[in-house]
């Protein structure tokens, strides 16, 4: 059979869970619900472009007047993750086609051993400051003065398996932030220490209140342990393109192109813009603000009024698709703004399909993981899944 679609574009709002998974209560997290929740504080929720595309068949929603009598096209499935863990590189990995058995280190209790950082400021020359689990515009406000005032360097973690570095753009220099997260990245590849991504935080401003984190941030991923769905499209000589964070959380493997994005916004806007260019393959897109602006600082509105900005887009991205394209919308995990702390929450995500050239629209069964993007795209371009890999491909119910 020949390829049905020239081109998939795969967009993950990251951390739109639509509710707890049956082990949720084994990570602390039985009753979260992401979108469900996010409605409740909505007054009212205008998300037409999702309501056409099922989101309401895989989760029904009280403040969103599109909910009733809006005709729904394409396929809608809930998706259930089978790694452990519920972070972001898992939850991606997983939609390729890897299964994490053993989930990624974290430090969001202890901060990172004395040994580590004693190994970091040796290497590096700066002392540390900082080493605990923090907001990253918080912890600026705290020491980003005593930074630029000594040449101490801000280190600190979150409820991912992330090492994060500060330096001001200005005082201590993009070069020297680099250079001091390669250090770490070289460290925490010990097993002890072994965190999913190092990421430089670079920031401008010299006092407190007036901080600003730049879009030079960089993110030192691990490599998947295995190859991934986006190593056999790219060796089958297809297109690979990544917007957003996509290249840093597969530490570029299988990425023929990357786009970085300043916002989510802006990364509809680049996914927009690529719609209308001639390629063949993937396009793949992770919209991080969702995650990272209204999830972790526990603020169900502005995740709200994001998700709405983005339907906006969204009815954008649906006029200019065309007969040969592919559609998917999906997310990586949870994180449930009204939940308690800052962590991701273990919960279903919703995959939602569709192509202009769909004859038939409806729900699929539920799948046990996200891995079924991942099958789906290989199959449609007629490229084999890699070795070790998961995923049963929903191409053919889609019809």
């Amino acid at each position: 059979m020949g390829e049905k679609y020239d081109r998939i574009f795969t967009i993950v709002i990251d951390s739109l869970g639509i509710g707890a998974m049956p082990n949720a209560a084994e990570y602390g997290d039985e009753g979260a619900d992401t979108l469900g929740h996010i409605d409740e504080r909505m007054e009212s929720f205008h998300i037409p472009n999702l309501v056409k595309l099922g989101i309401t068949k895989l989760h029904p929603l009280q403040h969103v007047p599109e909910s009733k009598g809006t005709e729904v096209c394409g396929y809608q499935a809930r998706l259930f993750e089978a790694s452990v863990g519920k972070d972001t590189m898992t939850g991606h990995w997983e939609m390729m086609g890897l299964k994490i058995d053993t989930p990624f280190q974290t430090f969001t209790d202890t901060g990172f051993p004395a040994e580590l950082i004693e190994e970091l400021e040796k290497r590096t020359g700066h002392k540390v400051v900082g080493n605990k689990s923090a907001s990253g515009t918080v912890i600026l406000d705290e020491l980003g003065e005593h930074e630029i005032a000594t040449g101490d360097m801000i280190v600190y973690t979150s409820a991912d398996s992330v090492l994060q570095i500060c330096g001001n753009e200005e005082t201590f220099g993009l070069k020297e932030l680099y250079r001091c997260c390669e250090i770490a990245r070289e460290l925490t590849m010990r097993d002890e220490w072994k965190v999913g991504r190092v990421i430089a935080r670079p920031y401008v401003g010299k006092k407190k209140g007036e901080f600003k984190r730049t879009a030079n941030r960089h993110d030192y991923a691990l490599k998947p342990y295995g190859k991934t769905v986006l190593n056999a499209l790219q060796e089958s000589g297809l297109d690979v393109i990544s917007i957003g964070k996509i290249r840093d959380i597969f530490d570029g493997e299988g990425i023929s192109q990357a786009y970085k994005s300043k916002s989510s916004v802006h990364g509809m806007e680049q996914t927009i813009e690529m719609a209308g260019k001639a390629f063949h393959g993937l396009c793949f897109v992770n919209l991080v603000d969702f995650d990272a602006l209204w999830g972790h600082r526990r603020d169900p509105i502005g995740y709200g009024r994001e998700l709405e900005m983005f339907d906006k887009k969204l009815g954008i991205l649906l006029e200019k698709l065309g007969e040969r394209d592919l559609l998917i919308i999906t997310a990586d995990h949870g994180n449930d703004p009204t939940y308690k702390g800052t962590d991701h929450t273990k919960e279903i995500v919703p995959f939602l399909a569709y192509s202009p050239s769909m004859k038939q629209s409806g729900q699929l069964p539920d799948q046990n993981s996200f891995a079924g993007i991942g099958a789906t795209i290989a199959e449609n371009f007629g490229v084999k899944m890699p070795e070790g890999t998961i995923g049963t491909s929903l191409l053919e119910k889609m019809i």
